[in-house]
C-alpha cells in the first residue's frame, strides 16, 4: 500500500513537473547566424529556458502566430520579394511546411491570425499594404483575396501590425499616423473601411503596435518615432483620446524607437518597448478610466527590445534583444506589475517570441 502510494505522487510529481514546461517559439533574421525559427522549452515554475532548437528553416521569420488550437504556425518572410507561410506544429515540435504565397508587399512585418483560425491578416511595411487571406481546413493559405493600400502622393504608408477583433480589423499605420477600422461585410469574408480617424494620433507618432482590452473598451497604441503610448476609451462613433504617455526615463535625451506592447493577463499594468533606452517601460492602469502612470523603466539586460511577450501563466516577462543575440527573463510582481531580472539566454537575432 505505501509503494502503491509512493508511486502515485512520483507519477503525480513527474506530470506536474512535465506540465510546467511548455514551448517557446523564436522568430529571427536570417542575416547572421540564424537559420529560421527555432523553439526552446520554458519551465512557467522557474523561468529557465532550456533545449534549444532549430525547428523550420526558412528566411527572415520576423513574425510568427498560432492558430487558435496552436496546431499551425504562420509566419512572414519579411526578406525577398515578401512572402506567407504555413506549418503544421507537429508532435515533437518541429513544424512542417505546408505552402508559402505571396505577402502582396515588401517587408511584411506581422501577421494576425482571427479566433475561428480561418483568417490571416498581414501587414507589410515596405509600400504599405494590409493582405487579408482565408485559411483552409489543413492549415495551408489560400492566396489574399483582399488587400488594402494606404499610401497618398503626400504620405509613404507603413503598415506595421493588424488585429482582428469581433467583427472588426484594426490596422496600425506608423507611415500615415493613422489606426484604421474596418467592419466584416455580411458575406463574412470581406471588409469595410469604417474610419480611418476613429484614435487620435499625434503627426509623426508613428503608431506601431496597439494592443485592445478584452472587452474592446480601450485601446493602447505605441508610437515608434514620438515614443509614446497613446491611451483611447471606446465611444459609439470611434475612441476618445485619453492622453499620451512617454515611454521614456525623464533623464533619457538620446534616440529611441518604441516597439512592442502588452497589457498584463490582469489588465491592471501595461508594459512597452524601448530601443535605444533599451528599457520595458512599465505602467499601471486605471481600469475605470484607462489612464496610465509609469511606475519602472527597467534595463532589458540586452540591446534593441524589438518584441517581448508575457508567458500563459503572467508570472514572467521575455524580451526578444535583436541586436544583442539574447533573451532576457524577468519575472513580474503580481501585486506591483513591476519587472526584476532573472536571467538571460544568447540566442541569434530574435526579434518574435510566441507561447
Amino acid at each position: 500500500m505505501n509503494f502503491k502510494l509512493f508511486f502515485l505522487c512520483l507519477l503525480a510529481s513527474f506530470l506536474d513537473c512535465k506540465s510546467q514546461n511548455i514551448p517557446l517559439y523564436i522568430g529571427t533574421y536570417t542575416d547572421g547566424d540564424s537559420k529560421g525559427i527555432y523553439q526552446a522549452t520554458f519551465n512557467s515554475e522557474t523561468g529557465e529556458l532550456t533545449h534549444f532548437q532549430l525547428v523550420a528553416e526558412t528566411q527572415d521569420p520576423s513574425y510568427i502566430a498560432y492558430s487558435p488550437d496552436k496546431k499551425f504556425m504562420y509566419a512572414v518572410g519579411e526578406g525577398g520579394t515578401g512572402t506567407v507561410s504555413a506549418f503544421k506544429v507537429e508532435e515533437n515540435g518541429t513544424l512542417e511546411i505546408l505552402n508559402t504565397v505571396p505577402s502582396n508587399g515588401g517587408a511584411p512585418c506581422h501577421i494576425s491570425i482571427n479566433p475561428a483560425g480561418d483568417k490571416a491578416v498581414v501587414s507589410n511595411y515596405v509600400g504599405g499594404s494590409v493582405s487579408v487571406y482565408e485559411i483552409k481546413n489543413d492549415g495551408s493559405l489560400y492566396p489574399a483575396y483582399q488587400v488594402f493600400e494606404y499610401s497618398t502622393k503626400e504620405k509613404v504608408s507603413h503598415a506595421h501590425s493588424a488585429q482582428f477583433y469581433k467583427s472588426n480589423l484594426f490596422v496600425s499605420d506608423l507611415g500615415m499616423d493613422a489606426v484604421y477600422i474596418y467592419t466584416l461585410n455580411n458575406d463574412g469574408k470581406t471588409y469595410n473601411l469604417v474610419s480611418s480617424s476613429s484614435v487620435s494620433i499625434s503627426e509623426k507618432a508613428g503608431p506601431r503596435h496597439f494592443v485592445l482590452t478584452k472587452a474592446g473598451d480601450f485601446i493602447y497604441n505605441i508610437n515608434e518615432y514620438a515614443s509614446t503610448i497613446t491611451a483611447s476609451k471606446k465611444e459609439i462613433n470611434g475612441f476618445l483620446l485619453i492622453g499620451h504617455y512617454s515611454t521614456l526615463s525623464k533623464d533619457y535625451k538620446v534616440a529611441n524607437s518604441c516597439a512592442d506592447i502588452h497589457l498584463s493577463k490582469n489588465e491592471n499594468f501595461l508594459y512597452g518597448s524601448n530601443r535605444g533606452e533599451n528599457t520595458i517601460a512599465v505602467f499601471e492602469r486605471n481600469t475605470d478610466d484607462g489612464t496610465l502612470t509609469k511606475i519602472q523603466n527597467i534595463d532589458v539586460e540586452g540591446e534593441w527590445p524589438r518584441n517581448f511577450t508575457l508567458d500563459p501563466s503572467g508570472k514572467f516577462l521575455l524580451v526578444a534583444n535583436q541586436k544583442s543575440n539574447n533573451i532576457s527573463v524577468f519575472k513580474i510582481n503580481q501585486t506591483s506589475g513591476k519587472l526584476s531580472y532573472l536571467k538571460s539566454v544568447k540566442t541569434p537575432s530574435p526579434v518574435c517570441l510566441l507561447f
